[in-house]
């Protein structure tokens, strides 16, 4: 697997003006999991690689694989960064990968147009993948795109919206997060040659594994470390968001209405006037117990996730993205 840290860093944004250019070289030096990319690439590897146990290799096979697939990985990857600068600025974050988010270090102007900048960014990567694969990279990539941007206003509207059902947001993350991934597997087992069924068998596996993914970092948001977490701990419930946890409470109690604290700094404002703080709310999570009910959400969409991933080629890339998967599905809480 080729290192994608030190290509991303070798792109160059030491371009004028430096007000636009300047921001977008912040942002990806920010480093982060680099998952998009690293699924893409896994994706290719898992279609070319050698059987288990085969003791030979086409380095060669490999090389040109990595080669056709790369341009699409990074093209995820600035795109990905792209939606992040923007989310912060909807979502007034204050820091991201422990670090100040784009808009605090220079404003909601240069965030907004250094991000537009990166949407662009990501369809020139993506335009060097090779010819006769462009055009099903660009509508893949296209339907992600839109996906991602409808998944973004059901979170908003969910804002103002109180009844809001798990199903609800698990659609909501479906678009929001998890077809990026899904497209990211898909893609590059595309470019590497992947039968239909094969395709499909790395996008269910990407849209689980970002389930899962989402689900985690609710429950990160409210049990994480944040030195590892990257953000401040309980944003989401500062917020009011509509978050698993939060409509998993919800759920759980008997009545059906909204628990004591969650219920009063679900309506954001009305947060200050209450005198609830982060920790009574854990108190009420942890009486219902939302917490474990997270966890047991995740092991699920993880299990679908692993299933997906067992009607692939059997080789080493296919256990190096079960073993991610496990990784994924055990975070620091």
């Amino acid at each position: 697997m080729v290192d994608i840290n030190k290509i991303i860093e070798s792109l160059d944004w030491s371009k004028e003006p430096k007000g636009l250019y300047e921001p977008i070289g912040y942002a990806l030096s920010a480093g982060g999991k680099r998952l998009r990319p690293k699924l893409c690439l896994l994706g290719a590897q898992i279609i070319i690689d050698r059987p288990a146990g085969c003791k030979t290799a086409d380095g060669c096979k490999t090389a040109n694989a990595v080669r056709d697939v790369l341009p699409a990985a990074l093209a995820l990857e600035v795109f990905h960064n792209f939606t992040l600068l923007h989310d912060d600025v909807m979502d007034k974050a204050q820091m991201r990968r422990g670090r100040p988010c784009v808009h605090i270090r220079w404003n909601e102007n240069t965030a907004i147009l250094s991000g537009d900048q990166m949407l662009i960014e990501a369809y020139k990567l993506l335009s060097g993948v090779p010819a006769d694969k462009l055009g099903e990279c660009l509508r893949l990539f296209n339907e992600m795109a839109t996906g991602i941007c409808e998944g973004q206003q059901l979170d908003v509207d969910f804002e103002e919206r109180e009844d809001v059902t798990i199903a609800d947001y698990m659609e909501m993350i479906r678009l929001k997060t998890a077809v990026l991934l899904a497209t990211a597997l898909r893609m590059g087992g595309y470019i590497a040659g992947a039968s239909e069924l094969q395709q499909q068998a790395l996008y269910d596996a990407g849209i689980h594994l970002g389930l899962a993914f989402q689900i985690e970092d609710d429950l990160l948001d409210c049990y994480g470390d944040e030195k590892t977490f990257g953000k401040a701990i309980g944003g989401d419930i500062r917020e009011g968001k509509k978050t698993f946890m939060y409509l998993t409470a919800l759920q759980l109690d008997r009545c059906g209405a909204p628990v004591g604290p969650q219920a009063e700094l679900a309506v954001g404002p009305l947060r200050c006037k209450t005198g609830y703080g982060l920790e009574d709310v854990l108190a009420e999570y942890d009486r219902l117990g939302v917490k474990q009910k997270a966890i047991e959400a995740i092991e699920v969409e993880t299990n679908k996730a692993l299933e997906a991933i067992r009607q692939l080629p059997d080789n080493d890339a296919r256990a190096e993205l079960e073993a991610l998967a496990h990784k994924l599905m055990n975070r620091n809480i």
